[in-house]
């Protein structure tokens, strides 16, 4: 009977199973799926043993005929789930060496994600030290028979990955519930490790191909907006890649991989993307923000020949091509490449991607991308992004499609979105969150994005959220504030998530917009050089304060740092990680480390693995021999003067000090702060009197970088020319 029935899995679903010597594994011993249709038992039932027994509800079991007949054999373990004896059955059978099928969630997924697991499962490996093996039912979320919100399928692909058998982790507990709930936390951690895993290893290697999946289930499902209101569906997005790769392919320079980017947010930047990555060439993506004199040190480092722009967002933005023609890059301009498209290009542009999308985006002839098995492989180079430069000249990143393509499935695991979610993105490509979370992720995923040109908009953005219906918000601290100011109550009322980061976010800001909005701000952690994330906060697992857990797959190391009891410095390695710098120097320690990237911030782990940033190494005053936190210091003045408006900023850099090593300077843009009011803010806080700045120096704007944050290398700079203001 099981041979048959899984002949006609085959047959239906082109059902595979994978590593599935670890069945045999003597009891006791947890079996562990994720749970995500109602046929999740029949994909078990034909690879298991006799002696392995699903746990089942007595309850469901009474719903109907087909419920008992299904639920109550011989092969099942009926428990009555609302008996506080539940678990104890179970233990006793484990204990007898048994071998137990347990769906952890205790229901069938509602989003398609991994949803919370029970601890009553922590509490049967801490009683009776039974190994888990964990198991990934992949594909079956989309069937008919599913509780999964969007597309479905009759005949999905489904396939079944089971873990190597797993230990739980021995450890001192204080009590039953502390065990019960480190256990069910790393079980649920071991899940989803393994879910990304098998995405990894089972999904496409170049973030093109990874797209085209997600456009062939809904190809008429419309994925970009800008605030031009133009919409792309996924079909005439590919169109629009494959005409402008055909087109940019007679105009690049031909003996370079390199072209550069200069656009805002709007859907011509996706679009370009994917036509670059149809020839096989890789963008280097230019910040605006910074101005012409440091784009054209990024060319330079980049080796660009040829820059793709638009001369409407020249004239927007008050820039010239001129400089760069002058350097001797090659400028096109997309209204260029737009008007030499045929309408019967068009056509038949449009024809080929409904017949034949995969063949329609292979390189055009002549290019060096290699063809043989479709897209290239997940270690060419995606994307060239240049680091913010708040403290120093900005470094070329090389990221590959399979960093690209990790995090964006790390994200994938951990966050429950859905089909219906609606992403707006503020943030500009030039800015890895902008780009991976903000643009990359909803695409890859088969959500709605809507572009917007500039997070600075700040009495249109909510306005834009409100109109465009919009649940997942990118956001930064700064911006966050700005929004607050100018937003009525109402506009964020769809909002599910609300991601951010680039800076910490201030107490005061999180406070505002759960108390006005009634919206919980997520904060990550992350870096250009990781694809950017590398923790970040969850409904099923927030900290007030921290920057989230690490992300599935990342491993991390703290180095000690002289000065600093209560964490160290962070070092992250994982398949996220960057390819290397293009900066020569930069790169070879980077490559010295062996894979691990030093992020330069100094971090503490909590024991249940939440990361609290305690500053950048660069962003610690050694005062008096002691290692003070700058960040700290801007974290605590805050929000603590409302007296002087929303607009009221203060931020705190060092100098050098021939006594004590370095003095700590407050540089605000109020002209009224003085030194007893920051003096009385530190104390009350529990700081200590190394933490009080020894002088308060005035400037009318702080200086920013594009992506709200403060550039500490500018402020330094202009406090040197600054008068003291205030003086203790």
């Amino acid at each position: 009977m099981r041979t048959i029935l899984r002949f006609l899995l085959r047959l239906c679903f082109g059902f595979r199973a994978y590593n599935t010597d670890v069945l045999k594994t003597p009891g006791p011993v947890l079996l562990i799926p994720n749970h995500v249709s109602w046929l999740d038992w029949l994909y078990l039932y034909v690879l298991l043993d006799l002696d392995w027994k699903c746990v089942v509800s007595n309850v469901a079991a009474q719903y109907s005929w087909v419920h008992r007949r299904i639920m109550l054999n011989r092969r099942t373990f009926p428990v009555d789930t609302n008996s506080p004896y539940a678990a104890k059955r179970m233990a006793e059978c484990l204990e007898r060496g048994g071998r137990l099928v347990l769906f952890a969630e205790g229901q069938i997924t509602r989003t398609g994600s991994l949803m919370k697991v029970y601890e009553g499962t922590g509490f049967l490996m801490h009683k009776t030290r039974a190994r888990l093996i964990a198991c990934y039912i992949r594909g079956a979320n989309r069937l008919r028979w599913s509780r999964q919100p969007g597309w479905r399928r009759w005949w999905p692909t489904i396939t079944v990955h089971f873990s190597p058998p797993l230990a739980p982790p021995q450890r001192q507990y204080q009590s039953t519930a502390e065990a019960r709930a480190f256990l069910s936390n790393w079980l649920r951690d071991q899940m989803l490790l393994q879910q990304f895993e098998t995405e990894m290893a089972f999904g496409p290697k170049h973030v093109l191909d990874a797209i085209l999946e997600a456009a062939r289930a809904q190809p008429g499902k419309t994925v970009l907006q800008d605030a031009t209101t133009q919409s792309l569906t996924y079909r005439r997005l590919l169109t629009g890649a494959h005409l402008v790769g055909r087109k940019l392919h007679a105009q690049l320079p031909p003996n370079t991989d390199r072209v550069g980017v200069l656009l805002p947010n709007a859907n011509a930047m996706p679009t370009l993307l994917l036509g670059l990555w149809s020839l096989g060439r890789v963008p280097a993506i230019l910040n605006f923000s910074t101005g012409v004199p440091v784009m054209l040190a990024c060319a330079r480092l980049a080796g660009l020949e040829a820059l793709v722009t638009a001369r409407a967002f020249l004239a927007g933005a008050k820039l010239s091509a001129d400089p760069f023609v002058a350097a001797g890059l090659k400028v096109i301009y997309l209204e260029d490449v737009r008007k030499s498209v045929t309408s019967g290009e068009r056509l038949l542009g449009l024809a080929r991607v409904i017949l034949a999308p995969a063949s329609t985006l292979r390189p055009a002839r002549g290019s060096d991308r290699p063809t043989a098995g479709g897209f290239s492989a997940s270690d060419r180079p995606a994307a060239i992004l240049f680091t913010s430069g708040s403290e120093g000249a900005p470094k070329g990143v090389e990221l590959t499609h399979g960093n690209l393509l990790a995090n964006i499935r790390q994200m994938l695991t951990v966050i429950d979105l859905e089909d219906r979610d609606r992403v707006f993105n503020a943030l500009p490509c030039f800015h890895s969150f902008g780009l991976t979370v903000g643009t990359l992720l909803g695409l890859v995923r088969g959500l709605y994005v809507f572009m917007y040109p500039s997070p600075l908009h700040y009495r249109v953005i909510p306005n834009v959220l409100y109109d465009r219906y919009c649940t997942v918000f990118l956001a930064t601290n700064t911006f966050l504030n700005g929004y607050a100011r100018r937003a009525h109550p109402y506009d964020y009322r769809a909002v599910r998530y609300l991601f951010a980061g680039a800076e910490k976010v201030q107490d005061e800001t999180a406070r505002l917009w759960m108390q006005r909005f009634g919206v919980r701000i997520l904060e990550g952690y992350g870096a250009t050089e990781c694809s950017p994330v590398i923790s970040v906060n969850l409904p099923q697992a927030s900290r007030h304060g921290s920057a989230g857990r690490f992300l599935p797959g990342l491993e991390y190391k703290l180095e000690s740092v002289e000065g600093v009891g209560d964490g160290g410095r962070l070092l992250v390695r994982g398949p996220n990680v960057m390819r290397g710098y293009l900066n020569p120097d930069a790169n070879a320690k980077f490559k010295s480390l062996g894979g691990w990237y030093d992020t330069g911030d100094v971090v503490n782990v909590d024991a249940d693995g939440f990361v609290h940033i305690l500053g950048r190494l660069k962003r610690f005053a050694k005062v008096s021999g002691e290692m003070v936190s700058l960040t700290a210091i801007e974290d605590a003045l805050a929000g603590a003067f409302p007296q002087y408006g929303v607009r009221f900023e203060v931020a705190i850099v060092a100098r050098p000090d021939a006594e004590k090593g370095e003095t700590i300077i407050a540089v605000t843009n109020e002209a009224r702060l003085t030194l007893d009011e920051i003096r009385a803010v530190i104390r009350a806080k529990g700081f200590t009197n190394l933490c009080v700045p020894r002088e308060v120096r005035f400037l009318r704007q702080i200086p920013k970088l594009g992506t709200g944050k403060v550039s500490h290398m500018e402020l330094s700079r202009r406090v040197q020319d600054l008068p003291p203001h205030r003086q203790a």
